[in-house]
């Protein structure tokens, strides 16, 4: 295999809740290395602005919540390239007001509850079943935007965090009854990643406090995991199916409070 194999080069992306953050780094990304961008998004025009900055680039209007949304949005992408590669699942229900009513499992809304699994995880089996048929044909691949969440308990998001746990397991479901047809299927889980959005929503305490516990001496940003993203759907990954890229700067990886740890026996731990 040629060492451009990171390249993306006549490849035809869509990548869902494209329009800002990791999906719209991703876009660039994935562009800047050759691939035709479709960006999905309910913002639209956001979308369109995107997609006018960037070669060859769409914007495509999604809403997860409506089936019929998402079919239209995965047909008309193959209408319009004649085919399609990879699948960036990336959209969520994840914003300051969703995250306000999104607590502990004893005060969670019934509500909330269900449309988050409306969206993240039903809105993503359907983009996923739409496209097989067209990744089928191009031996094409999925990756999936989870969270680093889905694999430790938290006080909070008891919504967002087991959704995501769904998709992981949809993900090696999908490897696995996909593999002999040529789909490969990953998942990548960022950590807290200085997004706009979260850069102004986001408690400066909090956010101090889980920097604290990060391995690097940052935060990660929406390029960090455009990266991870973009490589996954490369053919440099192409022996990689089922798996779940951490990409969250270490928070997942070490022992609780770390950052009291560091405190205690000085800068040089």
């Amino acid at each position: 295999m040629a060492s451009d194999a990171i390249r993306l080069d006549g490849k035809v992306a869509v990548i869902t809740g494209g329009a800002g953050g990791i999906g719209a780094a991703t876009a660039r990304l994935m562009a800047a290395r050759g691939a035709r961008v479709a960006i999905a998004d309910i913002a639209i025009d956001a979308a369109r602005a995107l997609a006018d900055s960037l070669p060859g680039a769409i914007a495509v209007p999604l809403d997860l919540e409506s089936e019929e949304s998402i079919h239209t949005m995965v047909a008309a992408v193959a209408d319009h390239y004649g085919r399609l590669d990879i699948l960036h699942n990336n959209a969520a229900l994840l914003g300051p007001d969703i995250a306000q009513q999104d607590g502990d499992i004893e005060h969670m809304g019934t509500a909330l509850w269900d449309r988050t699994y409306a969206v993240n995880v039903r809105g993503t089996m359907i983009a996923c079943r739409a496209a097989l048929p067209h990744l089928r044909e191009s031996k094409g691949n999925i990756v999936n935007t989870v969270s680093n969440l889905a694999l430790q308990g938290h006080l909070i998001q008891a919504a967002y965090s087991s959704s995501k746990a769904a998709i992981i397991q949809m993900t090696r479901s999908i490897a696995a009854s996909h593999g002999a047809q040529g789909i490969r299927c990953n998942a990548v889980a960022p950590g807290m990643t200085l997004t706009p959005a979260l850069r102004e929503a986001f408690p400066p305490v909090l956010r101090q406090a889980v920097e604290a516990e990060t391995l690097r001496d940052r935060l990660g940003e929406p390029e960090d995991i455009a990266e991870a993203v973009a490589f996954l759907a490369s053919d440099a990954a192409r022996n990689i199916t089922g798996q779940l890229l951490v990409a969250d700067g270490g928070c997942a990886s070490h022992v609780p409070g770390i950052a009291q740890f560091r405190a205690f026996f000085g800068e040089h731990v």
